[in-house]
């Protein structure tokens, strides 16, 4: 172990390395990295186990850097313990792993993205919850900036990691007082912020974050808890150690000049590197084993069903023979029927309650350690995690959203429950996959394709019941689309997705009867889309898309972003409660609207 002085010794170690990188850099956040060198120095070089050869060990404790602007001090700390030889001094480089904020990639000791600011915690608690599904025994931490600690997310975290008594899960706030732009809201003040979290149930420490003694012991009594997670409030200064930075306003951001770092390193101890052996981690029994297997449906041509019903089926099937299923829900698994894996998995249902921040990056925490993780909500409701979703995409997630009750077709509930923005907001994802259901046997089998594809993947559901399209044997690749109608006297095709498919189809027999032919397109994945097909079948044809959402970044705008002209049938008023069938005849989506499109069009 350590002593107390080598601990003090690579903090100041820490610190200079932040300074050379940040000022060699020209750009950078050198002054939130001196205010936390201690706690980096105790977590890394005392606390923390792992296998500094292996950055994929399951069993190596978890490190998260919510406060990712301080990125330079934890490259630094991974290069001192061993776990990289890349030069520290290309910080912020093209192509260098060392990222202005830290960012998966190249770099395997980041696992996540960080920086947008509120988010470490809730992917901490889904790392918690994984370790305890697991029964591993690795721990994971958390450093936090004061800054931070006026997100919402922030305490959506708090209020989960303490209900499920998460006493692998240790924070630690660095309370340096100064933010971006002045004082954050409580300074200093220490024991606000015990209060504050003693309130919400868990187990606070408070230290001198610039004592190594006090950290040693505050992180020692944390790996003691077996109820509660703990928090540590640690009293840092920004800037720490420099007399022209430290506790200074102004500093936020900004690199010391090539002039002023000789006179800031000054200042500083100049150590020689201890040598420090990293502890080893834990090693535990616990295997998370995955077995996949083919999904077979079980539905009749016509027969009535709603594609979040059969959505809820897959998942309680897939989830019987694959243990690395896990289910998590905004408090809607009753409506969303995510519900359904309780009957075949009960123990790997994760209630996130009314908080879809953090359901969101808990999600993303639980799928970076192994877990295949379907997250659902009402689609409406997923817009208030578009930033944790926007950081999951830059992290590389590979997890399942499922968003339910999309579009007008809901009915009666009105407009605050109707997910009309939904596919927008997958759609603009790098590297999403978007999947849209048109009846109940696509919504099993795209939700197997979701299993078994690699990315951050988008289900729509609907609430309505629809009739069954497909036969059980039918199947349904990634980036393809189907087409239910086709003749060679075409003059029209007609694209429909989710309920709006069978509107297409009532509409085709419409026209038929006019002596009109059109072929009809169920466009069951939107992302990624077979547009050098879609081009040849619409070749010489008018294309009219229908979609039950709003025409700003849905079907229509993605169809025509591949060079053909569409005519859009979308919602375009703001909708209001009513009859499913009111409500799609006066946006214009029904088979009458796509009727009289098609007649307006072709005649």
């Amino acid at each position: 172990m350590p002593t107390i002085a080598q601990l003090g010794d690579m903090a100041s170690i820490l610190r200079r390395d932040s300074l050379k990188m940040t000022t060699k850099a020209g750009s950078g956040h050198p002054t939130t990295c001196l205010s936390c060198a201690e706690i980096m120095s105790v977590l890394f070089f005392n606390e923390m186990g792992y296998d500094v050869s292996n950055a994929g060990n399951p069993d190596n404790d978890e490190f998260l850097l919510s406060k990712g602007h301080g990125a330079p001090i934890l490259y630094s700390a991974l290069y001192r313990a061993g776990c990289t030889k890349t030069d520290l001094m290309s910080l912020r480089k093209y192509g260098s792993p060392f990222e202005g904020h830290p960012l998966p990639g190249t770099f395997p000791w980041i696992k996540v993205g960080t920086g947008s600011l509120g988010q470490g915690l809730s992917i901490g608690v889904g790392m918690a919850i994984a370790g305890k599904l697991q029964k591993r025994k690795y721990r994971t931490y958390v450093l936090m900036g004061d800054s931070e600690m006026a997100e919402g997310s922030v305490y959506e975290a708090f209020e989960l990691g303490a209900h499920y008594k998460l006493s692998n899960l240790c924070a630690i706030v660095d309370v340096n007082r100064l933010g971006q732009r002045g004082e954050t809201m409580l300074g200093h003040d220490i024991d606000a912020y015990k209060g504050r979290l003693v309130g919400f149930g868990w187990n606070v420490i408070t230290v001198d974050g610039h004592e190594v003694k006090q950290l040693v012991s505050a992180l020692g009594k944390a790996r003691k808890e077996t109820k509660k997670p703990t928090v540590i409030v640690a009293k840092t200064f920004k800037g720490k150690g420099v007399s022209f930075l430290e506790n200074k306003e102004g500093w936020h951001g900004k690199a010391v000049s090539k002039d002023q770092i000789e006179q800031a390193l000054k200042e500083l101890p100049n150590p020689s590197v201890p040598k420090i052996n990293i502890k080893k981690p834990a090693k535990s029994r616990g295997v998370l084993s995955r077995k996949q297997t083919s999904l077979k449906t079980k539905y009749k041509l016509g027969e009535e069903v709603a594609t979040r019903d059969a959505y809820g089926n897959a998942l309680a099937k897939l989830a019987k023979v694959n243990p690395a299923i896990v289910a998590t829900d905004g408090e809607v698994s009753n409506s969303t029927k995510t519900e359904k894996i309780l009957e075949t998995r009960p123990e790997h249902y994760v209630e996130a309650y009314i908080a879809e921040q953090n359901m969101v990056g808990m999600a993303l925490g639980m799928s970076k350690k192994g877990f295949d993780v379907f997250a659902s909500s009402f689609a409406c409701f997923l817009s208030r995690a578009h930033d944790q979703l926007r950081m999951a995409a830059l992290s590389s997630a590979n997890m399942t959203v499922v968003g339910s009750h999309a579009g007008v077709s809901i009915g009666e509930d009105g407009p605050s429950q109707m997910g009309l923005e939904d596919i927008a907001i997958f759609r603009c994802l790098p590297g999403s996959i978007v999947l849209y259901p048109g009846d109940a046997v696509a919504a099993e089998k795209l939700t197997e394709l979701a299993v078994k594809t690699e990315g951050l993947k988008y289900i729509r559901t609907n609430r309505p019941k629809t009739p069954v399209l497909y036969k059980n044997g039918d199947k349904f690749p990634l980036g393809e689309f189907k087409v239910l109608k086709q003749s060679s006297k075409d003059k029209a095709v007609i694209v429909g997705a989710g309920v709006t498919v069978n509107e297409a189809l009532k509409a085709y027999e419409k026209l038929k009867k006019k002596g009109i032919n059109a072929a009809v397109v169920d466009c069951y994945c939107i992302k990624p889309f077979s547009a050098r097909r879609f081009r040849k079948l619409a070749e010489g044809k008018k294309v009219i898309v229908v979609e039950d959402h709003y025409a700003e970044g849905g079907i229509g705008e993605m169809i025509s972003g591949t060079g053909v002209e569409v005519h859009s049938l979308a919602v375009h008023k703001i909708p209001h409660s009513g009859k499913p069938e009111d409500l799609m005849q006066y946006q214009g989506i029904d088979a009458g609207a796509i009727t009289n499109a098609v007649l307006s069009l072709v005649r």
